[in-house]
């Protein structure tokens, strides 16, 4: 019942990214968004804006795009450098109707050929330095109609780097005076955003994104963040190219509140634009709250404004939410963490107190969001599985993306009877919370779920960083850690962490950047378990890797 109401409420409504600020100018201009450094196709203009002075940069941006030759419904690529500018250039390229495509700042070259190679020769929108730098070597002229340059210069051997063939470059500063355009809205179920999977079983997937879709994740996250409206000053420090980044301005542009948008987590650059801005709510990473967990004692209390603290993507290790409520200084803090993918968005939410944080299970995410999703675990066969039977997860909402550019057998085989298969294991309590086990790719026989084995070792051990358990050649588990000042985890402290715990390979340590990661910080577990066994990582404390020891 509540899911027909809510269909014929909502029928033929679109979220379009290319109007977020335009609307929330509507409403108040004068809005304020703070940057922690200027955008890179307009450095002069600084950090501090309006929400309006935004909202005309976008029409700045979009008018340069249309003289440039860029239609409604064409494919635009953005793969450049990070800033707030990426989030800036999708907004215009929405805003004339074509259809932004977001490959992330950390993907390398290679990967990003794949990717426009899928996209079927679409616009790229970049700039100097990436195509100096990860586009390096990479054969563009077949792959791009044209190369559109948001900032920088195109390298003087541009076309000797695509086998003499000829690259079309386009300078979007000699547009400059460009007459602006009045917006393109498409059809609600028409194409209008590409974003793409976090890549941690391989080669990203691209998940197109209609309005419609888009309209239906963001009414439950409007509703749940109604109590903070225009009160707050929301702070963001995530990916420019998922979709959640797009949700997240909209909920709180929407609703009033000033902006604080930060490109860098590291803690010693995030503390003191903290101290500066004192944000009622901060949303980030999963893995970049870990990092941020030292803020609790560092220089000006950076955390002691926050009311509310926001995660989606993945579950929350529960040491790293007690450190977040502990430092703040509000009476009754909350920390709200929402389960979700790409494909369907946010499924899952709970919400933590000082008084409930000790007793936190790392892999509760809570209830399946009501009349929004709909959610069953299923066993091998598809059959429905009791309360408290581990399987695999099934949902069904009006959410979902409409397919995988290119790779559509790849996308229906995932649906079933209209219900999309997730690629989580889990399992429903007797009272409906959801409890997640691991990836279905990266199950161990011998351990019921690694990630409930990290969680606990996170908990135990407060020096890591980071610790992944993997399967080795004979399907072993096998502890990949990274610690804190990147100090050698000692080995008896270690053994006295596990003792109660399946048995596992000895740890391997090494420094945290080096393991491979994806624009959300996550590890990718695949591509982390081929370099060990190519032994392409460097083990904390020796000599780099190089080619000739490879396999030495």
């Amino acid at each position: 019942m509540l899911h027909t109401l809510l269909s014929r409420v909502t029928r033929g409504n679109g979220f379009y990214i290319g109007d977020i600020f335009h609307a929330a100018a509507r409403r108040d201009a004068t809005t304020r968004i703070t940057l922690d450094r200027p955008p890179q196709w307009a450095p002069d203009r600084g950090t501090h804006f309006t929400v309006g002075e935004l909202a005309d940069q976008i029409d700045e941006l979009a008018a340069r795009l249309w003289a440039a030759g860029v239609r409604p419904t064409e494919r635009v690529a953005l793969y450049k450098t990070d800033n707030f500018d990426i989030a800036l250039l999708a907004c215009a390229t929405a805003r004339i109707g074509a259809v932004p495509a977001l490959l992330s700042p950390a993907l390398d070259g290679a990967v990003a050929r794949e990717l426009l190679v899928r996209l079927e020769r679409p616009w790229l929108l970049t700039d100097g330095d990436t195509l100096a730098g990860k586009l390096s070597g990479v054969e563009l002229a077949d792959d791009v109609r044209k190369v559109l340059l948001s900032a920088g210069t195109a390298p003087a051997d541009l076309a000797a780097k695509s086998s003499g063939r000829s690259v079309e470059v386009a300078v979007l500063a000699e547009h400059a005076d460009a007459p602006r355009r009045e917006p393109v809205f498409l059809h609600p179920r028409q194409p209008s955003l590409i974003t793409h999977s976090s890549g941690t079983t391989g080669i990203p997937k691209l998940a197109v994104h209609c309005p419609e879709t888009g309209w239906h994740r963001l009414v439950p996250q409007r509703v749940v963040s109604w109590p903070i409206r225009g009160r707050e000053t929301a702070a963001l420090c995530m990916t420019f190219v998922h979709s959640r980044f797009y949700q997240g301005l909209a909920m709180f542009l929407g609703h009033g509140n000033p902006m604080v948008i930060a490109v860098d987590p590291d803690p010693d650059r995030i503390g003191p634009l903290f101290v500066r801005t004192r944000p009622g709510y901060i949303e980030t990473h999963p893995n970049t709250y870990v990092d941020w967990e030292e803020l609790d004692s560092a220089p000006g209390a950076p955390l002691s404004s926050v009311r509310v603290f926001g995660a989606t993507f993945d579950a929350m290790h529960p040491r790293t939410i007690q450190r977040m409520l502990a430092a703040s200084r509000h009476k009754r803090p909350v920390f709200v963490q929402f389960y979700g993918q790409s494909e369907i968005g946010p499924m899952a939410g709970r919400w933590y107190t000082r008084q409930t944080a000790h007793k936190a299970d790392g892999r509760c995410v809570g209830l399946p969001l009501p009349g929004f999703i709909s959610m069953r675990v299923v066993d091998d066969d598809g059959r429905r599985v009791g309360s408290g039977r581990t399987g695999h997860l099934e949902v069904r909402s009006r959410t979902r993306i409409l397919t995988y550019l290119g790779e559509n057998e790849r996308f229906e085989s995932q649906v079933h009877d209209g219900w999309w298969r997730v690629g989580d294991m889990g399992y429903r309590s007797r009272w409906g919370l959801l409890h997640l086990m691991d990836r279905e790719v990266d199950r161990i026989d011998s351990v019921e779920s690694s990630l409930a084995v990290e969680d606990l070792l996170m908990s135990r051990l407060e020096e890591l960083r980071e610790i992944v358990i993997v399967a080795g050649p004979q399907g072993e588990p096998v502890p990949v850690v990274a610690t804190r000042g990147e100090a050698p985890l000692d080995e008896r402290r270690w053994r006295r962490a596990t003792f109660d715990l399946p048995s596992m390979s000895d740890f391997q340590q090494f420094r945290f950047e080096d393991l491979p990661r994806t624009s959300t910080r996550k590890v990718q577990r695949p591509e982390l378990i081929r370099l060990l066994r190519e032994g392409r990582l460097r083990p904390l404390g020796t000599d780099p890797v190089t080619d000739d020891t490879v396999g030495a």
